[in-house]
C-alpha cells in the first residue's frame, strides 16, 4: 500500500492501488487525487486538467515511485514559480510507491478560484452559488 507524505504538514497518506475512488481530481491516484481524496488541501484552480501550476509540488523522495512526466506536464512545469528538478504538477504524477512531496510555501498562501486559502482561513469568502 503506497504510503504520500505531505510536507511541512508532515502527513501521511496511505491508499491501496486501484481501490481509490476516483473524484475528476487530475488523473486517477494522482497526489492532487490522493489528497483530495483526504481532505488535504492541494489548490489546483483549473481542477485538475493540466492547464494551470497551482498544484506544483517538489518531491523530496520517491520519483521513481510516480508516473513519467508526459510533454503537457513538462510544458506547463516550464511556467511555474520556484521550478526545480524534482518538480511536478500533483494532478499529473500518479502514485506507484512511497513518495515524500512537499507542498511550497507559495503555493500554501494561493488563493483558489472557489476562495479561502489554508492561510486565509474564511478571510476570503467563497463565491455565492
Amino acid at each position: 500500500m503506497p504510503k504520500v507524505t505531505f510536507l511541512p504538514e508532515g502527513r501521511v497518506l496511505e491508499f491501496e492501488s486501484g481501490k481509490l475512488p476516483y473524484s475528476e481530481h487530475g488523473k486517477p491516484e494522482s497526489l492532487l487525487d490522493i489528497a483530495m481524496h483526504f481532505g488535504l488541501h492541494l489548490e489546483h484552480a483549473c481542477g485538475g486538467s493540466c492547464a494551470c501550476t497551482t498544484c506544483h509540488v517538489i518531491v523530496k523522495q520517491g520519483d521513481a515511485n510516480l508516473s513519467e512526466a508526459d510533454d503537457d506536464e513538462l510544458d506547463r512545469l516550464d511556467m511555474a514559480p520556484g521550478l526545480t528538478t524534482h518538480s511536478r504538477l500533483g494532478c499529473q504524477c500518479v502514485v506507484t510507491g512511497d513518495v515524500v512531496v512537499e507542498i511550497p510555501d507559495w503555493n500554501r498562501n494561493y488563493v483558489s478560484e472557489g476562495g479561502g486559502s489554508i492561510n486565509l482561513g474564511n478571510a476570503i469568502p467563497a463565491p455565492k452559488r
